[in-house]
């Protein structure tokens, strides 16, 4: 690689978060993102550090943009049409397979059919389309303590949902940020 191709100067302006919070889970690890200091929230979404583009988060507990305004960026990426971005995925995987009808968890109203989208079909629109997927806290990671044995949803961690060889567009397996709550700095 040229190392003068590598400069901050190539970095993006901006880069597009978009995280699911329609798992199993509590929304623990959202809450522990808002306590982050090094470095905050607040400093990545404001793009005040040097050589870090700034982040776009589009988050169902911190977005000013509510109803089919938020849902905007998701199905813009699912569609394509975001280009690069980082899928955080914040709770347990819920089966759907073992349903007859219904569904475990789901976030919005398809627009063409006028029905919630399922957690597992965000899952399968926008997994294909982003440049990385993390799976933040041991919910989303392992499955978390609704994946005990008995549990009627079936629910397991993003990695088993997506399979170990699954890769990204930049050719990274899903990263695992286990904790309950992840601890933000870290994160």
């Amino acid at each position: 690689m040229d190392a003068a191709a590598n400069t901050l100067d190539d970095r993006p302006a901006e880069v597009a978060v978009l995280w699911l919070t329609c798992g199993l889970s509590c929304d623990g690890d959202s809450i522990a993102m808002t306590a982050a200091t090094q470095p905050s929230l607040e400093d990545l979404v404001g793009g005040v550090l040097p050589g870090v583009p700034r982040m776009r988060l589009h988050h169902p507990v911190l977005a000013y943009e509510v109803g089919d305004d938020f849902l905007a960026g998701y199905h813009a990426a699912s569609r394509g049409e975001l280009g690069d971005f980082v899928l955080v995925v914040e709770g347990s995987i819920p089966d759907d397979t073992l349903l007859t009808e219904g569904f475990w968890a789901a976030c919005g109203i398809d627009p063409d059919t006028g029905e919630p989208i399922k957690m597992c079909d965000w899952l399968d629109r926008l997994v294909p389309q982003a440049w990385a997927v993390v799976a933040v806290g041991t919910c989303a990671s392992y499955g978390g303590i609704h994946a005990m044995a008995g549990n009627p949803t079936g629910a397991m961690g993003l990695t088993d949902y997506l399979g170990a060889e699954w890769r990204s567009r930049s050719g990274l397996p899903v990263v695992n940020m286990p904790g309950c709550p992840v601890q933000p700095d870290n994160f």
